[in-house]
């Protein structure tokens, strides 16, 4: 069951079990569309870390990890993809495909991402810099790290 919280005044979060996404206002007129990303306003934590994925091949899926400590907001700004989010009891699916919303995946979630269109550009924000030890590759591991917090 999904439920909509509103932050800030700023945009809509629509939470479900795995699956939180952040609405972000776009604005825009004749000349085209606009949208503001702000650490501690539109996206709930400060950004210390900006990535993009493109150009991803046909048939080639991403992640297969997860992260022991890390926040993170995932957002098409071109094209789609497809996200899967497995907290070790239950998995999740979304298509993004819009950059006005972002999806936003905190604690230990396992994601993998699929079905790149030739045009996706995902755009991840987070809030730590790169730390390979923040890592967990291994989905053996990371049932194991969660059957240790359950």
């Amino acid at each position: 069951m999904s439920k909509m919280v509103l932050t800030k005044e700023k945009g809509w979060v629509f939470r479900m079990e795995l699956i939180n996404t952040i609405s972000f206002k776009s604005l825009g007129d004749e000349r085209g569309s606009l949208v503001a990303l702000e650490g501690n306003n539109f996206i709930p934590f400060d950004i210390k870390r900006v990535y993009y994925i493109f150009g991803t091949k046909e048939g080639v899926k991403r992640g297969f990890h997860a992260h022991k400590n890390l926040r993170q907001v995932a957002i098409c700004v071109a094209g789609s993809c497809r996200f899967i989010l497995d907290d070790g009891t239950k998995k999740e699916e979304i298509v993004l495909n819009s950059p006005a919303t972002g999806l936003l995946i905190e604690g230990i979630v396992w994601r993998e991402m699929h079905d790149f269109s030739s045009d996706c550009v995902l755009m991840v924000l987070a809030d730590k810099y790169y730390d390979e030890s923040d890592y967990i590759r291994k989905y053996d591991d990371f049932l194991g790290v969660v059957n240790e917090k359950l």
